[in-house]
């Protein structure tokens, strides 16, 4: 496959990936400071390959969701050019479709081999690569091959300049399209100093840009310092971690905004795109810093919800204004897809609007259960249920088949277990037969349970019975 290079590496300034700081509101906030390109947080392969690609039309967003309905990632056309995904890997076919995955709604892909943290090396991944040149090899090859979009990847820097230099060879000639080095080694931590001159020396043996990383704590204090790190190394572009995340404006040519503009911008993209309010609060928190013990960061480290979050920074009105924006588009969207089910509704289907409640029913008993023992007593053929997911909002509804005769619930359930049940109940219902629940007393069902239960206890005791003798006899 021919990569796409139409993302250039040169003479760009770009947010680091950073776990829990890189998600949305952070990367549009760097991009409207002046930040040229953006990294997601890592992402671990096997987590994104679960994951399910929904388009919400309510944010305007692109989410990729995980089985738990957890938005794992979200991006939207605003960062579509512009955001590399990246991702932790330790294997070239999992990299291959996690990259297949999102490549459509991404500027790049780049995998991580730089960080240092157990939850990226344990499996491999991270700066455990930096050990394994082959694997190196095989995961960046079947990369660029495999997609159009530009290949990059994250390292840190080995023991010797010579073998930092041959590995950074070796990884050129996979074809990636950059290369970010962080100059410290995978043993080594902010405080210590960021080795330029290894950087330097990578930056004059290769031809593929050099993305110089790990200024914040020794260079970039401000936006001047960013050209004079990037001389330092000789490096093509600058990638920025820590010091965007004390202040996005650090990419601003002008100057920095004072942070509490910054803030509060950032929180209007957080309830924008509905981000999490604990990944909300941690951004902030990280803004804050020695701040924290004001009333302001008090109010912030108490907060538990987003609505708590804007109130401590006096947005409660901007909270309660957008939320019925969305409330009111979400309720809009959800009339038009119900008026477009109905359009394509089958006349034959028979409806209506109930819903599964374990607590009306004995433990371990369900209406599925029930329908399914009334089809084999009266000889049908066990029932068939066909469950589909509303993209709008991942809701379920589940049409069971009895008989030759179709029943749905018209409400939407969270999840497909729960919307076979309505299935089941709307069927039991019509043909009059009992569904198990508590209010009708005499429960069958139950009562075989328990003989059944029963008569395992008995077969049991009577097991141990005939084996004590024998017990006996050998001790």
């Amino acid at each position: 496959m021919t990569v796409n290079t139409a993302l250039c590496f040169r003479g760009k300034k770009i947010l680091a990936p950073m776990v829990r700081v890189g998600t949305l509101p952070m990367r549009l906030l760097a991009l409207d400071y002046g930040a040229d390109i953006v990294y997601c947080e890592e992402l671990i392969d096997i987590k994104m390959l679960q994951c399910k690609r929904v388009i919400n039309e309510v944010l305007e967003t692109v989410d990729f969701v995980a089985p738990n309905e957890r938005v794992v990632f979200r991006t939207c056309e605003r960062e579509r050019h512009c955001v590399v995904f990246q991702m932790g890997s330790a294997d070239a076919e999992r990299a291959l479709a996690v990259a297949k995955l999102v490549e459509n709604d991404v500027a790049g892909i780049d995998i991580n081999m730089g960080c240092p943290k157990e939850y990226s090396t344990k499996g491999g991944m991270g700066a455990a690569l930096l050990s394994d040149p082959d694997k190196i090899e095989s995961i960046l090859t079947t990369l660029v091959k495999g997609i159009c979009k530009p290949v990059t990847c994250k390292i840190r820097i080995l023991p010797s300049v010579e073998d930092t230099v041959n590995l950074v060879k070796r990884i050129e000639k996979t074809g990636v399209a950059a290369i970010a080095v962080h100059g410290r080694k995978k043993e080594e931590r902010p405080q210590h100093p960021v080795h330029c001159d290894v950087i330097k020396a990578i930056s004059e043996a290769v031809s593929v840009p050099v993305i110089a990383n790990g200024g914040s704590h020794d260079f970039i204090k401000e936006y001047i310092d960013i050209e004079t790190f990037q001389k330092a190394t000789a490096a093509s572009s600058v990638m920025i971690a820590r010091a965007a995340m004390w202040n996005p404006s650090i990419f601003r040519k002008e100057g920095f905004v004072p942070l509490k503009d910054v803030m509060e911008n950032y929180i209007k993209y957080a309830v924008r795109y509905d981000n999490h309010y604990t990944n909300t609060k941690y951004c902030l928190c990280q803004m804050l810093r020695e701040q924290l013990e004001t009333t302001q960061g008090k109010k912030l480290h108490a907060a538990q919800s987003t609505q708590e979050i804007c109130e401590a920074f006096e947005m409660a009105d901007f909270y309660e204004k957008t939320t019925a924006i969305f409330g009111a588009k979400k309720t809009s969207s959800e009339t038009e897809t119900q008026d477009e089910d109905d359009q394509l509704e089958d006349p034959d289907v028979i409806k209506m609007a109930v819903r599964f409640d374990k607590r009306e029913y004995p433990p371990q008993i369900t209406p599925k259960m029930y329908l399914l023992q009334w089809c084999r007593k009266e000889k049908h053929p066990q029932p068939v249920y066909e469950t589909v997911q509303r993209p709008l909002d991942r809701l379920f509804c589940s049409v069971v088949t009895v008989a030759e005769q179709k029943y749905r619930s018209t409400l939407w359930d969270k999840s497909k277990k729960l919307a076979e049940q309505a299935a089941a109940i709307v069927c039991l219902r019509t043909l009059g037969v009992p569904e198990g629940r508590l209010c009708e007393g005499e429960n069958h069902l139950i009562n075989k349970r328990k003989r059944e239960d029963q008569e395992h206890l008995n077969n049991r005791d009577h097991g141990e019975d005939l084996a004590e003798p024998s017990h006996k006899k050998q001790n």
